[in-house]
Protein backbone atom coordinates (compact mmCIF):
# COMPACT_ATOMS: atom_id res chain seq x y z
CA UNK A 1 0.00 0.00 0.00
CA UNK A 2 1.87 3.16 -0.99
CA UNK A 3 0.86 5.46 1.95
CA UNK A 4 1.66 2.72 4.77
CA UNK A 5 3.98 4.15 7.28
CA UNK A 6 2.29 7.91 6.40
CA UNK A 7 0.28 9.98 8.29
CA UNK A 8 -2.37 12.37 7.38
CA UNK A 9 -3.20 14.89 10.24
CA UNK A 10 -6.62 16.83 9.78
CA UNK A 11 -7.86 19.88 11.32
CA UNK A 12 -11.60 19.55 12.08
CA UNK A 13 -14.01 22.75 12.08
CA UNK A 14 -13.75 24.31 8.75
CA UNK A 15 -11.73 21.60 7.23
CA UNK A 16 -14.13 18.67 7.59
CA UNK A 17 -16.55 19.69 9.10
CA UNK A 18 -18.70 22.96 8.07
CA UNK A 19 -19.25 23.86 12.48
CA UNK A 20 -20.03 27.62 11.66
CA UNK A 21 -23.74 27.47 11.41
CA UNK A 22 -23.82 25.76 14.84
CA UNK A 23 -21.47 28.01 16.28
CA UNK A 24 -22.71 31.45 15.47
CA UNK A 25 -26.10 30.73 16.28
CA UNK A 26 -24.65 29.55 20.26
CA UNK A 27 -22.31 32.00 19.91
CA UNK A 28 -25.49 34.43 19.62
CA UNK A 29 -27.45 32.73 22.51
CA UNK A 30 -24.55 33.07 25.05
CA UNK A 31 -23.55 36.90 23.99
CA UNK A 32 -27.12 37.90 24.42
CA UNK A 33 -27.68 40.56 27.03
CA UNK A 34 -23.95 41.69 26.73
CA UNK A 35 -23.79 44.35 24.16
CA UNK A 36 -22.89 42.64 21.16
CA UNK A 37 -25.05 42.83 17.93
CA UNK A 38 -26.24 39.52 16.52
CA UNK A 39 -22.94 38.19 14.90
CA UNK A 40 -23.62 36.87 10.94
CA UNK A 41 -22.50 33.14 9.89
CA UNK A 42 -19.94 34.66 7.70
CA UNK A 43 -18.46 36.70 10.44
CA UNK A 44 -18.03 34.15 12.98
CA UNK A 45 -16.07 32.05 10.42
CA UNK A 46 -13.00 35.04 10.81
CA UNK A 47 -13.63 33.89 15.04
CA UNK A 48 -13.02 30.49 14.99
CA UNK A 49 -9.99 28.54 15.17
CA UNK A 50 -8.43 29.27 18.85
CA UNK A 51 -10.84 27.19 21.07
CA UNK A 52 -13.83 28.34 22.52
CA UNK A 53 -12.68 30.45 25.33
CA UNK A 54 -10.81 32.58 22.47
CA UNK A 55 -14.17 32.59 20.20
CA UNK A 56 -15.66 34.37 23.28
CA UNK A 57 -12.95 36.68 23.68
CA UNK A 58 -13.07 37.54 20.15
CA UNK A 59 -17.19 37.69 20.13
CA UNK A 60 -16.26 40.46 22.60
CA UNK A 61 -13.94 42.34 20.85
CA UNK A 62 -16.11 42.32 17.50
CA UNK A 63 -18.55 44.65 19.77
CA UNK A 64 -15.64 46.99 20.68
CA UNK A 65 -16.21 45.40 24.36
CA UNK A 66 -13.01 44.89 26.57
CA UNK A 67 -14.58 42.29 28.90
CA UNK A 68 -13.24 41.07 32.52
CA UNK A 69 -12.49 37.51 33.39
CA UNK A 70 -15.25 36.62 35.13
CA UNK A 71 -17.52 38.00 31.71
CA UNK A 72 -15.52 35.94 30.36
CA UNK A 73 -15.97 33.23 32.06
CA UNK A 74 -19.75 33.14 32.69
CA UNK A 75 -19.91 33.47 28.49
CA UNK A 76 -18.07 30.45 27.85
CA UNK A 77 -20.12 27.90 30.41
CA UNK A 78 -23.24 29.40 28.50
CA UNK A 79 -21.69 29.02 25.31
CA UNK A 80 -20.64 25.32 25.83
CA UNK A 81 -23.65 24.33 27.59
CA UNK A 82 -25.53 25.14 24.79
CA UNK A 83 -23.39 24.52 21.77
CA UNK A 84 -22.68 20.90 23.15
CA UNK A 85 -26.81 19.77 23.28
CA UNK A 86 -27.04 21.15 19.89
CA UNK A 87 -23.83 20.52 18.17
CA UNK A 88 -24.41 19.53 14.99
CA UNK A 89 -28.26 20.40 14.20
CA UNK A 90 -27.06 22.25 10.49
CA UNK A 91 -23.50 21.35 10.55
CA UNK A 92 -22.24 19.23 7.76
CA UNK A 93 -19.34 17.33 7.05
CA UNK A 94 -17.41 18.79 3.84
CA UNK A 95 -18.73 17.45 0.29
CA UNK A 96 -15.57 14.34 -0.59
CA UNK A 97 -14.02 14.57 2.84
CA UNK A 98 -15.25 10.69 3.55
CA UNK A 99 -14.41 9.68 0.63
CA UNK A 100 -11.46 11.49 0.71
CA UNK A 101 -10.46 9.94 3.90
CA UNK A 102 -11.64 5.95 3.01
CA UNK A 103 -9.22 6.21 -0.42
CA UNK A 104 -6.60 7.45 2.06
CA UNK A 105 -7.12 4.69 4.59
CA UNK A 106 -7.49 1.65 2.27
CA UNK A 107 -3.84 3.41 0.46
CA UNK A 108 -2.39 2.39 4.39
CA UNK A 109 -2.13 5.96 5.71
CA UNK A 110 -2.70 6.92 8.74
CA UNK A 111 -5.15 9.38 9.44
CA UNK A 112 -5.08 11.74 13.05
CA UNK A 113 -7.58 14.90 14.00
CA UNK A 114 -5.40 17.54 15.83
CA UNK A 115 -7.99 20.53 16.41
CA UNK A 116 -7.65 23.19 18.96
CA UNK A 117 -11.77 22.79 19.79
CA UNK A 118 -11.97 21.20 23.03
CA UNK A 119 -12.20 17.61 23.69
CA UNK A 120 -15.53 17.31 25.08
CA UNK A 121 -16.47 19.19 21.99
CA UNK A 122 -14.42 17.09 19.14
CA UNK A 123 -15.72 13.90 20.64
CA UNK A 124 -19.59 15.10 20.00
CA UNK A 125 -19.19 16.42 17.01
CA UNK A 126 -17.45 13.00 15.56
CA UNK A 127 -19.98 10.79 17.35
CA UNK A 128 -22.48 13.45 15.27
CA UNK A 129 -21.20 12.55 11.85
CA UNK A 130 -20.18 8.90 12.94
CA UNK A 131 -16.06 9.92 11.93
CA UNK A 132 -14.14 8.50 14.64
CA UNK A 133 -13.67 5.02 13.07
CA UNK A 134 -11.67 7.05 10.32
CA UNK A 135 -8.85 8.28 12.80
CA UNK A 136 -6.13 6.10 14.62
CA UNK A 137 -5.42 9.57 17.10
CA UNK A 138 -7.73 12.09 17.81
CA UNK A 139 -5.29 15.06 19.79
CA UNK A 140 -6.92 18.04 21.11
CA UNK A 141 -5.56 20.75 23.29
CA UNK A 142 -6.32 19.12 26.83
CA UNK A 143 -3.41 16.49 25.29
CA UNK A 144 -0.53 18.89 24.81
CA UNK A 145 0.91 21.43 26.31
CA UNK A 146 1.06 23.91 24.11
CA UNK A 147 -1.63 23.52 21.09
CA UNK A 148 -1.64 25.14 17.40
CA UNK A 149 0.32 26.76 15.80
CA UNK A 150 2.81 24.84 18.37
CA UNK A 151 4.56 22.07 16.77
CA UNK A 152 3.95 19.80 19.71
CA UNK A 153 0.17 19.59 18.84
CA UNK A 154 0.98 18.33 15.24
CA UNK A 155 3.65 16.30 16.56
CA UNK A 156 1.29 14.32 18.84
CA UNK A 157 -0.81 13.72 16.13
CA UNK A 158 1.94 12.36 13.99
CA UNK A 159 3.22 9.82 16.96
CA UNK A 160 4.86 6.85 16.61
CA UNK A 161 5.39 7.80 12.79
CA UNK A 162 8.23 10.45 11.65
CA UNK A 163 7.68 13.78 10.57
CA UNK A 164 9.32 13.17 7.83
CA UNK A 165 5.87 11.13 6.63
CA UNK A 166 3.58 13.17 7.35
CA UNK A 167 1.60 15.94 6.18
CA UNK A 168 -0.81 18.71 7.11
CA UNK A 169 -4.87 19.42 6.25
CA UNK A 170 -6.07 22.42 7.71
CA UNK A 171 -7.51 25.84 6.90
CA UNK A 172 -6.13 28.25 8.78
CA UNK A 173 -3.00 30.12 9.68
CA UNK A 174 -2.70 27.96 13.13
CA UNK A 175 -2.73 24.63 10.86
CA UNK A 176 -0.12 26.36 8.59
CA UNK A 177 2.01 27.37 11.29
CA UNK A 178 1.86 23.99 12.99
CA UNK A 179 2.90 22.25 9.67
CA UNK A 180 5.58 24.54 9.54
CA UNK A 181 6.87 24.43 13.12
CA UNK A 182 7.31 20.46 12.51
CA UNK A 183 8.25 20.79 9.49
CA UNK A 184 5.65 18.93 7.50
CA UNK A 185 3.72 19.99 4.18
CA UNK A 186 0.41 21.47 4.72
CA UNK A 187 -2.37 21.58 1.96
CA UNK A 188 -5.57 24.32 3.12
CA UNK A 189 -8.76 24.16 2.21
CA UNK A 190 -10.30 27.14 1.20
CA UNK A 191 -13.58 26.47 1.91
CA UNK A 192 -12.83 27.09 5.71
CA UNK A 193 -12.74 29.90 7.99
CA UNK A 194 -9.34 31.77 7.51
CA UNK A 195 -8.75 35.83 7.18
CA UNK A 196 -6.99 36.31 5.17
CA UNK A 197 -8.21 33.62 2.73
CA UNK A 198 -6.11 30.27 2.93
CA UNK A 199 -4.78 31.30 -0.63
CA UNK A 200 -2.32 33.97 0.98
CA UNK A 201 -1.28 32.38 3.55
CA UNK A 202 1.43 30.77 1.43
CA UNK A 203 0.63 26.96 2.11
CA UNK A 204 2.28 24.49 -0.24
CA UNK A 205 -0.99 24.05 -1.95
CA UNK A 206 -4.45 25.62 -1.57
CA UNK A 207 -7.12 23.31 -2.72
CA UNK A 208 -11.16 24.54 -3.38
CA UNK A 209 -12.80 20.57 -3.09
CA UNK A 210 -11.62 17.27 -1.23
CA UNK A 211 -11.94 15.93 -4.95
CA UNK A 212 -8.38 17.20 -5.10
CA UNK A 213 -6.65 16.56 -2.25
CA UNK A 214 -5.47 12.53 -2.57
CA UNK A 215 -3.57 13.66 -5.94
CA UNK A 216 -2.50 16.48 -4.12
CA UNK A 217 -0.90 14.52 -1.23
CA UNK A 218 0.60 12.16 -3.22
CA UNK A 219 2.74 14.87 -4.96
CA UNK A 220 3.68 16.77 -2.11
CA UNK A 221 4.75 12.91 -0.13
CA UNK A 222 6.73 12.12 -3.14
CA UNK A 223 4.71 8.97 -3.67
CA UNK A 224 3.05 7.18 -6.35
CA UNK A 225 -0.52 6.17 -6.11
Amino acid sequence: MPLNGYTIVFDLDGTLVDTAPDLVRALNVCMQGVGVDPISTNDVRSLVGQGARTLIERAFAFGNITPDTEDVDARLVHFLKDYSSNIAEVSAVFDGAIESMNALKGAGARLSICTNKPEMLTHKLLDAFALKPHFDAIVCPENVSAKKPNAEHVLAAITPHSPDKALMVGDSIADLGSARAAGIPAILMSHGYSIPPASELGADIVLDHFSDLNDAIYTLLNVQP
